[in-house]
């Protein structure tokens, strides 16, 4: 082996292009099982959605035509786009947002009529010949769409009969096995589904009206996810009740709950989408689940009879979507040493296959950086948690004298969470040689229902102190260069950028991908989701304005001083083009360096590998110019104001 060359950090010259970290991943999602097939969608790098099939005979095959792409937006950030059951395949299309029906192998035929109408988490009624689905309807007059649960005839001859109405969102409908009683998970403004829900059950009567209904659990202040009927007809759930998702049994004979295995351990996730699956049943008798603790996963099995959890011995750091039929395990998986990739792991043998990568591994170990779980003082007295990655290229190291560069990671959400999982992206960085902090700061999901609930009243305040800190013990360890930290992040992490870069005078630069600039302009002008989110974030509007100026970085342009460039889809209608706009305007006015790059036809989070390379290799340049490193790849400038 060569001995490695001494040269400055950021200017190694990496194995890893961005046409490795985009252009040839494929994502992952919504595992569905029917009979002896497996389903499942591919977010190929073009942006568009496909439905892959896998059958008997271990034959792969794309099912969605090339004029279609499988994607619902209902809440904007959709899931649950497909069902597949029954031997059909029924799904919502992007460009009309109608469902389509398609006998897999033959063209869809369209299956819904009126335009402004919008579906998600369809499930088969047999019995009544219909698809029971979640229906988000723009075509009244209301201020806000309207959410119900519909059924539609599986001949595809009605617009929609509705058998729930009355609160602000549903998701989750499930029958039990003799298709005789319904459940489904319910919520209304100001909460967020992982602030608190409400599971109902109900009997179906005979002409598949809704009768009688019971509440099982919920309220304003326990979430509850995931609801399933077990094969003999009881009804499961996780619920947050004691400040951790944890598996329960509801008795209907008795009308009371049953705790199953209470742990400090997350079984459930945030429901930022549909069609979130975390455990099935094996048996009647088995119940095979996945947990994570400190943002580490399992995979176990629950044995019903006795309440005993097995944990399997996999090597996998982060596990979701699980399905679960005929002894036999499906999830997506990865670790810290491998990308994300569908996995087969069977219950007898023990024996796992990986069935499909999101991306071939073509990266050598010595080039790889793994996450270094980290936990570092913060505010108040609290500590916060994170995920370290050290500079790692065999070919290069730092000079003597010198320190890496930091950059801060701060995911969006704000309750998602950072996750301990091989990623190019961060790959991108560390063999170029920066190090990287990837923050699951305060109100992050994955370490209980009391770490996430500290951000009520405190976004933009706690978040963005935990980045702060986190950077700043890392400078204190003598890990990083504290002239030389940036911060990035998308969504809820761009708006942290910027308050960072406002309200904290740390940071030499930073990246703002489709961040919140103004807080009362969003409190105005968001969507249905998450347009009381703030509510519980930060304060009602417009009671607490005052708040909403304080914390938003628009509103102290005067005080932001250091470089900036900030990234935008132009069709985005979670936070709209306009915020990042007028903070671009007016840092330019102000002669500070900035950059703005946008992308048109793109919304929340970019879906074309092409557009994804270029704001990633746009971000690598802006940092080169400022931090004053020579680039070792020949990268398209990007036009810096003020510079």
């Amino acid at each position: 082996m060569m001995t490695p060359q001494i040269a400055a950090y950021g200017s190694w010259k990496s194995p890893i292009t961005a046409d490795d970290v985009f252009a040839k991943f494929i994502g992952l999602r919504g595992i569905q099982l029917d009979g002896n097939n497996l389903y499942w969608c591919e977010l190929r790098p073009d942006g568009r959605t496909v439905i892959v099939c896998r059958a008997s005979d271990k034959q792969t095959i794309d099912l969605t035509p090339p004029d279609y792409n499988v994607r619902t937006r209902v809440h904007e950030y959709g899931g649950g786009d497909y069902l597949a059951a029954g031997g059909m395949i029924y799904f919502s299309n992007f460009t009309d947002q109608q469902l389509y029906r398609q006998v897999p192998g033959e063209e869809p035929q369209s299956f819904t009529h009126i335009a402004g109408m919008r579906y998600a988490n369809a499930i088969l009624d047999a019995i009544h010949d219909r698809i029971i689905v979640v229906r988000e309807d723009h075509t009244t007059d209301a201020l806000q769409p309207v959410n119900t649960l519909v059924s539609i005839s599986t001949a595809g001859d009605d617009d929609g009969q509705i058998l729930v109405s009355g609160s602000d969102f549903y998701s989750s409908p499930c029958l039990n096995p003799e298709g005789t009683r319904l459940a489904w998970l319910t919520w209304n403004h100001p909460n967020m589904p992982w602030d608190g829900t409400e599971l109902w059950v109900a009997e179906l009567l005979a002409d598949g009206t809704i009768g009688q209904r019971t509440l099982v659990a919920g309220g304003k202040a326990e979430s509850i996810f995931q609801p399933q009927w077990s094969p003999d007809g009881t009804l499961y759930f996780i619920s947050d009740r004691t400040g951790w998702w944890n598996l329960y049994r509801w008795h209907e004979q008795q009308a009371e709950v049953e705790a199953l295995c209470p742990m400090e351990a997350e079984f459930g996730e945030p429901q930022w989408k549909f069609g979130m699956s975390t455990y099935g049943f094996a048996s009647a008798d088995k119940l095979i689940c996945a947990y994570s603790q400190k943002g580490y996963y399992c995979l176990a099995s629950l044995d019903i009879r006795t309440l005993r959890l097995h944990q399997f011995a996999l090597p996998y750091t982060v596990i979701s979507n699980v399905r679960v039929a005929d002894g036999q395990v499906f999830f997506i998986a990865g670790s810290a040493t491998e990308p994300v990739a569908l996995v087969q792991f069977d219950l007898t043998t023990k024996i796992i296959r990986v069935l499909r990568r999101s991306q071939e591994i073509t990266l050598d170990s010595t080039h790889c950086s793994i996450a270094q779980p980290i936990e570092f003082p913060t505010e108040q007295g609290f500590t916060a948690h994170g995920f370290f990655y050290p500079p790692k290229n065999r070919d290069f190291i730092g000079r003597p004298e010198e320190h890496p560069p930091l950059l801060v990671m701060s995911h969006g959400g704000p309750t998602a969470a950072t996750l301990p999982l091989f990623r190019y992206s961060i790959q991108y960085w560390t063999t170029r040689g920066f190090a990287v902090l990837d923050v699951n700061y305060t109100g992050s999901t994955g370490y209980g229902r009391a770490y996430r609930e500290r951000l009520k009243g405190q976004w933009g305040i706690v978040d963005v102190a935990d980045c702060v800190n986190g950077a700043r013990y890392l400078v204190s360890q003598r890990l990083v260069d504290g002239n030389r930290l940036a911060i990035t992040g998308g969504s809820a992490g761009g708006y942290a950028t910027l308050c960072a870069l406002t309200f904290f005078k740390l940071f030499s630069a930073g990246a703002s991908y489709y961040g919140v600039s103004d807080l009362e302009a969003l409190a105005r002008d968001t969507h249905k989701f998450e347009s009381r989110y703030l509510d519980g974030l930060v304060g009602p509007y417009p009671e607490r304005r005052d708040l909403y100026l304080a914390r938003s970085p628009i509103q102290h342009i005067e005080q932001l001083a250091c470089p900036l460039i900030l990234i935008q889809g132009l069709d985005d209608p979670i936070v709209p083009p306009n915020q990042s706009q007028m903070m671009f305007d007016a840092l330019r006015n102000r002669g500070l360096p900035v950059a703005y790059v946008t992308f048109a036809g793109e919304q929340h989070g970019f879906v074309k590998a092409e557009n994804n390379k270029r704001a990633l290799e746009a971000e690598l340049y802006f940092y080169s110019r400022i931090f004053k490193f020579e680039l070792a790849d020949e990268i398209e400038p990007v036009q810096i104001e003020n510079l």
